[in-house]
């Protein structure tokens, strides 16, 4: 039998069989972000809500090609600076559209896109408080990480490298550690280049990776979003099956005793 056949995580109640989160933005239309999406598997996607258009019919929108009712939709505050104005946005999407589950981020600045985790935390505490099921993305600082936890956040979402470098995970010693000190999910959050890069996370024990521009800025995006969900699924399957210790020298692979 699949090992990862009833194999899943859950945010805020919510199950959820796959593991790949997908953003839709920077596609070159709606049509590309569909096929994407749906050459993905995911089940949640995200949604800038100070960019995409969900609420005004008269323009071309996102809910016309992929459809709220077969996929989670997750409004996110991308385009955030202060907690301010992260908090207000995401009071506009829950009157917009009902959205209690969010993605919080609150950005330090323009050129590294890093989160401001002194702005972060004071809008988790705020959107917690208003009844919102906040996941946050977060520097990879497992301090940081914790008291985001303990503020109620109901993910927790390290950065695997800067927003849109493709660089991939640079610190996996700090995710792991807050994956081991975490009670909720902890889900990479940006900067996975390519499939090896999201199979390396979920090897960690991530239980989820979000990704935008590494599928989005693709030369084939739809390929790269199949991509990218076999190498959830393999990195997930090698985690549960546990690697082999890694060692200095050679460990011949038959045995050494009862040899002619």
């Amino acid at each position: 039998m699949d090992p990862a056949a009833d194999d899943y995580f859950e945010v805020a109640g919510r199950r959820f069989r796959s593991r790949l989160l997908v953003g839709t933005g920077k596609y070159k239309d709606f049509e590309q972000t569909r096929l994407a999406i749906e050459a993905s598997g995911a089940e949640i996607v995200t949604v800038a809500v100070r960019r995409v258009n969900v609420t005004d019919p008269k323009q071309p929108m996102l809910v016309d090609y992929v459809d709220p009712k077969r996929y989670t939709y997750l409004p996110n505050t991308a385009g955030c600076y202060t907690a301010e104005d992260a908090v207000r946005t995401l009071r506009l999407a829950r009157e917009a559209g009902g959205w209690k589950l969010v993605k919080l981020e609150v950005l330090g600045d323009q050129k590294t896109l890093y989160p401001d985790m002194e702005q972060t935390l004071a809008a988790t505490k705020l959107l917690v408080r208003e009844g919102f099921d906040v996941m946050v993305y977060c520097a990879d600082d497992p301090i940081a990480a914790k008291k985001l936890e303990d503020l109620g956040a109901c993910a927790i979402m390290p950065l695997a490298a800067p927003i849109g470098s493709g660089l991939g995970i640079q610190n996996p010693v700090n995710i792991r550690i807050i994956i081991e000190n975490a009670k909720v999910p902890v889900l990479v959050d940006a900067g996975v280049g390519t499939a090896s890069d999201a199979a390396i996370a979920m090897e960690l024990g991530c239980d989820g990776v979000l990704m935008n521009t590494a599928i989005a800025e693709a030369k084939d995006p739809i390929r790269m979003a199949r991509a990218m969900k076999l190498a959830i699924e393999a990195g997930r399957l090698a985690y549960l099956a546990g690697r082999m210790p890694k060692r200095r020298y050679a460990d011949p692979s038959s045995p050494l005793a009862g040899l002619i």
